[in-house]
């Protein structure tokens, strides 16, 4: 007795609405429903698989993950050779044109005949595979293996959701679909993430990863990575209406449910391919995959077939290559490069290698966590890689090459101290950057050191913008930030573009400067973690400078909202004797402020209260009422919550104006503000 209709036609319904949803994600790149709805289908189809074992079809999504561990994989004979193509190593225009020669005088066409018609495309840089639909529901998949040979990865590739386990449309007897299986860049990032998180292997590059997943005998293992497919041609048809041309053979694999990828055109000649191989090169390092090349192919399908094969190799295709982004040479040491914000990042200095088009003598290995992963050792054979202008990095050693036990590379215990200042070097616990502390005195820091020191919220020094500061660092005028007190007006009326008038008036905002708060010398050091609100907690809490200098992390963390992380930047930055030299230089300078004496609860009006701004006011910007507000104690949060005390709102306030009535919160307008202020 057969099962129940309505069983029988929801699951049909079911399998038809999950494989739209899955050609619209992996396809289309579109998704049609919350990934929360999608599981809630796919359980649905589970359960009722579960009740019913006879409903589980072969096309059914639920077959997409399973399957047995192999011990091996079964060996399948290509019923029409998967032949590899002929590769141009001319990367140059000049390729194009021996290609398009070698068609011409095969074809016996003179130079007086019109150009020959071809379709171009992209060479993947993945793992081919053969899929093979028969009645159209996919019933094998085979690896390219010696071109006659290859392997059944059925299981693995049944994985892929990009690819259909059923064809849409009308379905033929036989349609055999070639096409390669890749992993995205980004993909390939997270999957090496979560592999080295998990001690596991991680890959060298992208293609390594989509072989190794297919070719992974348990495939749960291969369901969890993160596989896409192009279809780019065909094996075997039978019963399939077979177009005239190659292009139109990609558009009818589209139309079937195949991803195939947008970047392909039809064109005339020679100028035609050059063209299209120049602007794939443009585009290259911007593609979310790898490429090696592009493919040219006589576009006609038949005069495919009066081309023929030469030596296993079709005379109709080339793949024109561009020029290698990767080359293996000699890691001879590994140094560090000082930013503009005191990161130190390892630098592999290496054999001289030409690569993506240029001779490579350094590389960069980012930093220790990196070093650690790739398993980086000075000595080691490496992988080195150059995409267009991105400067060249270290992919991985070549371990086969290795010379004994190398030992591990450890940049804390190589540069102690910045190899620039010789200020210590640290590293937080959570941060994959080791940092020199010498930021008011490190040459390496110090164009970024003085644009903060003198920015508007620190101490405000108008007119010493960036093209100004790159001057006077240039031109060894200003070390550190004292110097700039020590500016006269023959020097500054000297520099480009400046002139007398603009140097009294940078002078003037100078002498200005010399006069402000301690929270603002404090936030203008450029400590690292500490930011205004935190610059005027730690002036409120210590009240004079002396006392802020002499503190532990333990007291630092008596300070509202200062934690463990925030105290140790601190207690790092002023146990470094330049930076504390240049602090005093500072006080002797003039620079000066009002100090009092350090309070637990800050006093004013606003004590102790919390306000939120919301919209525009009348007459004050968002900066100088929470000025007015921190000037009396208050403090301005960014969100509103049960905590806060009073919410200020203006023309056009939000959702935290309604998030204060739902509260009953007290709400004010700009006269209650001034008001609570007292100035009213």
């Amino acid at each position: 007795m057969g099962e129940p209709i309505d069983a029988v036609a929801r699951a049909a319904a079911l399998r038809a609405e999950i494989a739209r949803h899955d050609h619209a994600y992996y396809v289309l790149d579109a998704p049609t429903v919350p990934d929360a709805e999608y599981d809630r289908l796919f359980r649905e189809l589970q359960a009722l698989e579960t009740a019913h074992p006879e409903l589980r079809t072969a096309d059914s999504p639920t077959q997409r993950v399973g399957g047995r561990p192999l011990s091996q994989f079964a060996a399948v004979h290509h019923r029409v050779p998967m032949l590899s193509i002929r590769t141009e190593t001319d990367t140059e225009a000049s390729g194009a044109d021996a290609f398009d020669a070698r068609v011409r005088r095969e074809l016996g066409l003179a130079d007086a005949d019109a150009p020959v018609e071809y379709a171009a495309e992209l060479k993947f840089d993945g793992l081919a595979i053969n899929l093979r639909y028969e009645d159209g529901v996919l019933v094998q998949a085979a690896t390219r293996g010696d071109g006659e040979t290859g392997e059944d990865v059925t299981q693995n590739i049944r994985t892929v959701r990009a690819i259909p386990l059923r064809l849409k449309g009308e379905a033929p007897a036989v349609l055999e679909v070639r096409g390669e299986v890749y992993m995205r860049r980004d993909d390939f990032e997270q999957l090496n993430g979560r592999q080295f998180a998990a001690g596991e292997k991680t890959f060298v590059n992208p293609r390594n990863a989509a072989a190794g997943s297919i070719r992974q005998l348990d495939p749960a293992v291969a369901a969890k990575r993160p596989l896409s497919f192009f279809a780019y041609g065909l094996g075997e048809t039978i019963g399939w209406p077979v177009p005239a041309t190659h292009a139109e053979v990609l558009d009818a694999l589209q139309a079937h449910g195949f991803p195939v990828c947008e970047h392909r055109a039809v064109l005339s000649g020679a100028p035609g391919l050059a063209e299209f191989h120049a602007r794939i090169a443009a585009l290259r390092d911007g593609l979310p995959f790898d490429i090696d090349g592009v493919v040219y192919k006589v576009n006609s399908l038949a005069l495919q077939q009066q081309l023929g094969f030469v030596t296993r190799e079709p005379r109709w295709a080339v793949a024109h290559k561009y020029p290698a982004q990767e080359a293996v040479t000699l890691l001879r040491d590994i140094e560090v490069q000082v930013g503009r914000t005191g990161a130190l990042t390892p630098v592999a200095r290496l054999e001289p290698v030409f690569v993506g088009g240029v001779t490579v003598t350094n590389a960069t290995l980012h930093n220790q966590d990196e070093i650690d992963r790739k398993d980086v050792r000075i000595g080691d054979w490496v992988i080195v890689r150059r995409a267009g202008d991105v400067i060249p990095e270290v992919v991985a050693p070549v371990p086969e090459r290795r010379a004994g036990e190398l030992p591990r590379f450890d940049l804390l215990a190589r540069f102690p101290r910045c190899p620039v200042c010789g200020s210590h070097v640290v590293r937080g616990t959570d941060e994959a950057v080791a940092r020199c502390t010498g930021g008011l005195f490190c040459p390496a820091q110090r164009k970024q050191a003085l644009l903060h020191f003198a920015g508007r919220r620190a101490m405000d020094i108008d007119g010493l913008g960036e093209k100004l500061v790159d001057q006077l660092v240039d031109a060894a005028i200003v070390k550190t930030p004292v110097d700039i007190y020590r500016l006269g007006i023959l020097a500054l009326a000297n520099l480009e573009r400046m002139g007398e008038k603009s140097a009294q008036n940078l002078l003037a905002a100078i002498e200005k400067s010399r006069h402000t708060t301690l929270a603002r010398f404090i936030f203008a050091l450029g400590i690292r973690n500490v930011g205004e609100a935190t610059a005027r907690d730690l002036a409120r809490h210590f009240g004079k400078l002396d006392a802020l200098l002499d503190v532990d992390e333990a007291a630092l963390q008596q300070v509202p909202d200062v934690g463990p992380v925030v105290a140790k930047s601190i207690v790092e930055f002023l146990g470094e004797p330049h930076n504390r030299e240049v602090i005093e230089q500072l006080r002797a300078a003039g620079v000066s402020w009002q100090e009092g004496e350090p309070t637990d609860a800050v006093s004013g009006r606003l004590a102790g209260r919390t306000l939120v701004l919301t919209g525009t006011l009348p007459t004050l910007s968002r900066e100088e009422a929470k000025a007015m507000i921190e000037g009396q104690g208050g403090k301005v949060a960014g969100s509103v919550s049960k905590k806060t005390d009073y919410v200020v709102a203006g023309e056009e306030a939000g959702s935290k104006l309604a998030k204060a009535q739902e509260l009953g919160i007290t709400i004010l307008d700009e006269p209650g503000l001034m008001a609570l202020l007292g100035n009213q």
